[in-house]
């Protein structure tokens, strides 16, 4: 972790409120102290471009590990609260992003200023991390080539192409060659890439139910038959899917980490899945879309690495990883489909743009990529945990919130006996972001519950949020005298 350089003089003592309505009981010393801080520079009590404490004197002051108070202003730099200079110190931001004065209800800026907390697939990318993307830009617009002048190759430039090989076999276990990687805009992309050069109109897709409800829309949109397959404690149950449509030609899964269940996939269902691929000549795209942020241990190993790439597609995406305007997302093919697959490609849309590829190469092979998922991992533990805690509390019981071991979002839900409409009534009155669970359904009898997104948000915002649509769950079961639903 890098050290903020925190030796100006600074204030003697700051304001702080460390027991306030704004502090998440429970939460780290460096959450709480962050929290407070930034409800003290919000405020106004202190001014911008106003020197902060060393973080020495700050940890003296309010008894916290000097380690708690590093985290609290690294957290206030990232979220443009404060700024550091080397060998000056840490001081409050000069301009305060999207804040009130100090007579103003408070607002916090989030990363994606048009996505409200608990919005899904918001992302945040680390300072360092666009400063060096930035800077490999640079480079590659200085030395441009007579390569983006010409139509290239349908998969992609192999220079990305290597280093993403590269970066599967080491983070997922996924041995593959180069010429096996096609880039593209992104997971629906490939979606229609690939299903176009394999399938016929009307051929059946299994999709999980619950599931990802655009993913599903995308295959049926291309002209086949989507098929629900019920999922359950240990994935997607392949015997349902084996009575249902036995001779489906393909399998749409999200196995690591559900979408939006946040189950993983057994070992035998995973097993019994590619049994049953094996056996109806079909093929299984798994989609691997937050695998990097797991916090709970290693990533588990990719269906496509137990298969060996021989039935299974793998598609990953750097919407989440790196920013989703990069637009690049990719595929592993089982060799078999390279030369079909690349050729429907080429009738789509020629091929990918040029422009950025050299530069996320660069940020792969430098060792950026995985700096910055380390520096955001960690954030986003943070905010897991402040949501899923506020949830619980404010609540008071109301809502059972499993914390995922992965992901960018979580499910919060209501007993079973619930009817599905109070969430969405809750979730209206609260002018909440998020999805609601039902909507993620096809055929299955919906649960009642949200699915919310923690990533990218300031955690204060993901707090005041998770309250309201809490306290609106509370007041609409009171509301509705907890009516069960019916058979």
């Amino acid at each position: 972790m890098r050290k903020i350089p925190t030796n100006s003089p600074g204030k003697a003592e700051l304001p702080l409120d460390l027991t306030g309505p704004h502090i998440t009981a429970g939460a780290s010393s460096a959450h709480r102290l962050y929290q407070a801080l930034c409800e003290m520079i919000v405020s106004g009590l202190v001014k911008p471009g106003e020197p902060l404490p060393p973080s020495r004197r700050l940890a003296k002051q309010t008894g916290f590990r000097r380690n708690a108070v590093v985290t609290a202003y690294e957290r206030l730099i990232a979220d443009g609260f404060a700024q550091a200079t080397v060998g000056s110190g840490t001081f409050v931001a000069t301009r305060i992003p999207a804040r009130a004065a100090a007579t103003r209800k408070p607002k916090v800026t989030v990363e994606t200023p048009k996505q409200g907390a608990l919005s899904l697939g918001c992302t945040h990318i680390d300072e360092r991390a666009v400063q060096r993307f930035r800077a490999f830009v640079g480079r590659r617009m200085r030395a441009f080539g007579s390569e983006h002048l010409h139509y290239g190759d349908p998969r992609g430039s192999r220079e990305l192409r290597v280093a993403i090989a590269d970066h599967l076999l080491s983070a997922r276990g996924l041995r593959c060659d180069p010429d096996q990687i096609m880039l593209t805009s992104g997971t629906l992309h490939t979606l229609r890439i690939v299903l176009g050069a394999l399938l016929k109109p009307n051929d059946q897709v299994w999709c999980e139910d619950p599931g990802y409800p655009t993913a599903r829309k995308t295959i049926a949109q291309c002209g086949y038959r989507t098929v629900p397959v019920p999922v359950d404690a240990h994935g997607m149950q392949v015997a349902r899917g084996r009575t249902t449509a036995p001779h489906a030609r393909a399998a749409y899964v999200t196995p690591s980490h559900q979408f939006p269940l946040g189950v993983q996939m057994s070992m035998p269902r995973r097993l019994e899945l590619l049994d049953w691929a094996k056996q109806a000549g079909a093929f299984v795209f798994e989609d691997d879309y937050d695998s990097e942020f797991r916090y709970d241990g290693a990533p588990l190993m990719s269906l496509a690495g137990i298969d060996h790439l021989q039935r299974v597609i793998y598609m990953g995406t750097f919407a989440k990883t790196l920013f989703p305007g990069l637009r690049i997302g990719y595929c592993a093919l089982p060799e078999r489909l390279i030369a079909d697959v690349t050729t429907a490609r080429a009738a789509l849309d020629r091929f990918p743009a040029t422009l950025m590829e050299g530069a996320v190469a660069d940020m792969l092979n430098s060792g950026a990529f995985a700096a910055n998922l380390r520096r955001v991992r960690k954030l986003y533990r943070e905010a897991r945990d402040a949501l899923a805690e506020t949830l619980e509390a404010a609540s008071d019981g109301v809502l059972s919130v499993p914390v995922p071991s992965q992901g960018l979002h979580l499910v919060a839900r209501f007993d079973p006996s619930v009817a599905p409409a109070v969430a969405a009534e809750a979730k209206q009155a609260a002018g909440a972001e998020g999805w609601l669970l039902a909507d993620t359904y096809a055929r299955a009898r919906p649960l009642p519950g949200f699915v919310l997104g923690f990533s990218g948000h300031a955690v204060p915002q993901l707090v005041a949020a998770a309250e309201r649509l809490a306290k609106e769950a509370r007041a609409r079961l009171r509301t509705k005298g907890h009516q069960a639903r019916r058979a």
